[in-house]
C-alpha cells in the first residue's frame, strides 16, 4: 500500500512540474479574499399572524411555540411592533409607567381594532403585551408582540381555550360582544355579572367604554365619583334620555376600570354599565328616551 502511494504522489509531483507554477486561470493567488461575508447573527422575533398554545408576558426562544389557529390555543399574535428612540438605546426593557411601553399598548390596541373589527373593550376579550427577556434585550432584540384573547366573562379575565381566528369576530352581531346581566350582590358589593339575554329579566347593560385621562394608578383609584359621572354621561347618551338632576333617578353606574397591570402599561379604557336598582328591565335600554328609562 506504501508503494502504492508513493506512485501517486510522484504523479502528482511530475503534473505540477509540466504544468508549470503559473496561476490558474481567473485566480488571484488570494484564497481568503472570495469568501463571502458572514452576517451579523439576528435577535430571535416571533411571528405575528399566528396563535400561541401558552401565554407569556416575557418570551423565549428556547420555548417559543405556536400552533395553527384552527387549532385548540390560549392567544392570536396579531402584531409585532418595534421599540424606538431613546427606548430603543436603553440597557434594559422599558419599565411599566414609561413612555415607550404606553406607546407599545396604544399601538397595540389600535391594530386590535382593525383586526377585530372593533373595540376588544366591548366583548369579551383581553390584550396581552410581551417583551423578550432580558438576556435578548442585552443582545439586541427591541421588539414587543400584541396577543389577544377570549375570556370566560367580564368577572373572570383569565384566557380560555378557543379555535379558529379572531380576525373580524366584532363585525356584526357577535357573540362575544357585552350586553345584559344580571348582576349578583353579596349585601351592597357586587359579587359577579351574570350575562342574560336583553329580553330576560336583568339589571344591568353594557353601553360603552370612555378613555380615562393619563394620571397614576394611585389617583385614579382616589377618583371614583368621576368615573361614574363619566359613566352617567355614557348612559344618558346610550338611552336617549338628559343628562341633568333627574339621571341618577333614572339609572345608577358599574364600571370596570383595566387592571392595574394594563394602566400601567398605558390602558385607559374604562366600560360602563347602566345600573336598574329599582326594577327588572324586560329589553335594551339602547334609545329607551324618558318613557322608556322613567324617573322613579
Amino acid at each position: 500500500m506504501r508503494r502504492w502511494l508513493g506512485v501517486l504522489a510522484l504523479a502528482c509531483v511530475t503534473t505540477m512540474l509540466l504544468a508549470g507554477c503559473g496561476r490558474a486561470r481567473g485566480a488571484d493567488g488570494d484564497l481568503t479574499d472570495d469568501w463571502p461575508g458572514l452576517e451579523a447573527p439576528k435577535p430571535f422575533t416571533p411571528a405575528t399572524d399566528t396563535c400561541l398554545p401558552r401565554i407569556t408576558s416575557i418570551v423565549q426562544a428556547s420555548t417559543y411555540e405556536t400552533v395553527s389557529c384552527a387549532r385548540s390555543h390560549l392567544a392570536e399574535s396579531i402584531h409585532v411592533g418595534a421599540f424606538t428612540g431613546p427606548a430603543a438605546l436603553a440597557k434594559a426593557r422599558p419599565a411599566p409607567g414609561s413612555t415607550a411601553l404606553h406607546a407599545a399598548r396604544a399601538e397595540c390596541d389600535q391594530r386590535a381594532r382593525e383586526v377585530l373589527g372593533g373595540d376588544w373593550h366591548t366583548a369579551r376579550l383581553t390584550l396581552s403585551l410581551a417583551l423578550p427577556s432580558a438576556p435578548a434585550w442585552a443582545g439586541g432584540a427591541r421588539w414587543f408582540r400584541c396577543d389577544l384573547s377570549e375570556t370566560d366573562s367580564i368577572d373572570n379575565t383569565r384566557p380560555v381555550n378557543r379555535s379558529g381566528s379572531l380576525r373580524g369576530a366584532l363585525i356584526g352581531d357577535s357573540p362575544l360582544t357585552h350586553r345584559c346581566f344580571d348582576p349578583k350582590l353579596i349585601g351592597d358589593n357586587l359579587n359577579y355579572m351574570a350575562p342574560v339575554l336583553c329580553t330576560e329579566p336583568h339589571r344591568a347593560e353594557f353601553v360603552g367604554v370612555y378613555a380615562e385621562q393619563d394620571m397614576s394608578w394611585a389617583d385614579f383609584t382616589k377618583n371614583a365619583d368621576r368615573v361614574h359621572r363619566r359613566c352617567m354621561a355614557l348612559i344618558a347618551a346610550y338611552a336617549a334620555v338628559p343628562n341633568n338632576a333627574d339621571l341618577p333617578y333614572r339609572a345608577g353606574s358599574i364600571y370596570y376600570p383595566p387592571s392595574r397591570r394594563e394602566w400601567e402599561e398605558g390602558d385607559r379604557g374604562v366600560r360602563c354599565f347602566l345600573w336598574s336598582d329599582d326594577r327588572k328591565l324586560t329589553r335594551s335600554m339602547r334609545g329607551a328616551g324618558p318613557e322608556g328609562l322613567p324617573a322613579i
